[in-house]
């Protein structure tokens, strides 16, 4: 009866959100709506349980965005840098952060949480103009990049110790933490040296 009900709060979100005249085809802000329309739904049905804390929900979607940008700009790396501590540099993202997408998208699936199917339009952005760049540009334009996203996804990690709820999740957080602790000091090492 519990999955039934999840599988059925979870249809109708699906089809409140697709007919609420969404505009944007931003992955991650669809995949914040449905999660959205999950939590409405389950509690407008009184089942509270049914539905993740929005700001878990919306800790994973963010997650998993900038996730996603940090496994396609290290591929793009890879085949795009001319220095080889940077193409090393971009082996670890597409690596490390493959790893964690993948234990962020099982976590999420037992949470009942929609996550983005691709990165957002901002990122698709970033990686547009680092591909832009020419061979001699790339490398420096590519490492300021790495620095500037892993402060942002240190800090959204860092939020999220103190206002996710979910413990399971917490874990995930307290796990992956040190790791983009590490890739932010040896991006600004890398940016350094550049």
């Amino acid at each position: 009866m519990k999955t039934t009900n999840k599988l059925l709060i979870t249809a109708t979100a699906i089809f409140l959100w697709s007919c609420g005249g969404q505009n944007s085809n931003d992955p991650a802000a669809k995949a914040d709506s449905v999660n959205e329309a999950v939590t409405d739904s389950a509690q407008s049905a009184g089942i509270p349980m049914a539905a993740p804390a929005e700001d878990d929900a919306k800790f994973a979607v963010d997650a998993a965005n900038g996730g996603m940008a940090e496994v396609q700009l290290g591929q793009l790396a890879q085949s795009k840098a001319t220095d080889p501590k940077v193409k090393e540099f971009g082996q670890m993202m597409v690596t490390d952060h493959s790893k964690a997408n993948e234990e962020l998208k099982t976590l999420a699936a037992s949470k009942n949480i929609t996550l983005p199917a691709a990165p957002s339009e901002a990122n698709q952005k970033t990686e547009a103009d680092l591909t832009s760049k020419s061979a001699a540009d790339f490398d420096k334009a590519y490492i300021k990049q790495m620095v500037k996203d892993h402060e942002a996804t240190v800090k959204l990690f860092e939020d999220g110790q103190k206002n996710v709820k979910d413990a399971d999740i917490k874990a995930f957080i307290d796990k992956t933490l040190p790791v983009l602790r590490t890739h932010l000091e040896q991006s600004k090492s890398l940016d350094k040296a550049k």
